[in-house]
Formats: structure tokens, sequence, C-alpha cells
């Protein structure tokens, strides 16, 4: 059983830049993949063998650089732990936890002709938490679906900032850090000088320079 992982470092898009009295009018995407984009890739996935549900919460899969295996917790090929599970597509679908590592997209299979339909798995997605540091979910880690408090960003020039780790030893060095999140924007400190979109209950990112 095989799930494509979709690394997604978090996107968010510039609402308005207060320096130098110049302003970016109207907000853009939420978290999205510098890379990939927020499509779910399809693959094929079976019964697990070690659950009811493939990938199920707090069940573990495997390292690899294009597909995961389902794995025990226990094994040494476990690098990462189920930490929420949905289905459907990640567009239309529940935010993972603020600290997840990364998402994995599991494509839709059928049960096998004339079964009673225990092999069917629906196509979801799972947000993982990796077993060791480091965390590029973490806040500051320069990583992850979501870019939360903590997480540094930089501009890309065409009104959207990319997450990039707040130590400096990401690709891009870092130009502002999120320091809170508001249900709007008149609700960020004076000093904040971009708004960046987050999503969730308290969308609004309130961020100063680094």
């Amino acid at each position: 059983m095989r799930a494509s992982s979709v690394g997604r470092r978090g996107v968010g898009s510039v609402c308005a830049l207060l320096l130098a009295t110049a302003v970016l009018a109207g907000c853009g995407h939420r978290a999205d993949s510098e890379d990939t984009g927020p499509h779910a890739v399809a693959t094929s996935a079976g019964p697990s063998g070690y659950g009811a549900v493939f990938l199920a919460v707090d069940e573990c899969s495997s390292f690899g650089t294009t597909s995961f295996t389902e794995v025990p917790c226990t094994s040494e090929r476990a690098a990462a732990r189920v930490v929420a599970r949905h289905d459907g597509g990640v567009a239309a679908g529940p935010l993972c936890p603020r600290t997840t590592d990364f998402v994995l997209h599991i494509g839709a299979t059928r049960a096998a002709s004339g079964g009673n339909g225990d092999g069917a798995v629906p196509q979801g997605y799972a947000c993982m938490r990796k077993l060791e540091a480091p965390h590029p979910g973490d806040p500051g880690g320069g990583g992850g679906p979501r870019t939360i408090v903590g997480d540094c960003v930089y501009s890309t020039g065409d009104g959207q900032v990319r997450e990039t780790a707040c130590d400096g030893k990401g690709g891009r060095p870092p130009e502002y850090r999120v320091t809170s999140a508001v249900a709007d924007r008149s609700a960020c400190p004076s000093a904040t000088a971009l708004y960046v979109q987050l999503g969730g209950d308290r969308p609004v990112g309130c961020a100063r320079p680094v």
C-alpha cells in the first residue's frame, strides 16, 4: 500500500504592505505549495494489514522519496505518524493541525470484485508528523503545509510571500515573522508591517520585519 507524499512549504498571500506607505490591496490564497500546488496526487492504496483504515490516526508511514508505505510504528522503517486523517480532497477538507510536517494524499481504491468492501480505500489525506526532529512544521521551521504564528516568510515580488526557515538556513533569508494570528486585520498590533492569510478561525497573520 503506497501513498504519494507532497511535502508543502507554506505560502501566504500578502494582503497589505505598510512599509514605505506602500499598500498591496486584496487578500490572496491560503497556504499553498511552493513546488507542487494544492492538488492531491492520486495513488493506489489497499488494505494496510495494520488496521481497519489505511493510515489511520496514530499509524505510521515509512521513509521514501516518491511514495510511503504503512508500517508498524515500532518498525525501524517507521518515519512519521498520522496526527489527523480525513476523507476527500485537501482543498475542501479540514485543515491539518498547525504543526503538521507534511501531508500524504491517498487515492481512492475499490474493493476487489465479489468482495465484501473491506479492501476499499476512499480518497483522502493524512496529516503527518515526523517521529524525529527536525520538524519543518514547527514554528519557524520553514516548511509544513500551513503558515502559523512563529513562522518566517519572504516576499516573492508578485504579491505573495513564501515560508522560509527563521534561522536563515532555508533557501531564502527571512524578511518577516508572523507574530500573532487574529480574526481581522484591524486587530493586529500597530507595528504590523505585513498581513498574511493563514486560514482557520484566526485567518490573518500579523507579521513584522525580522
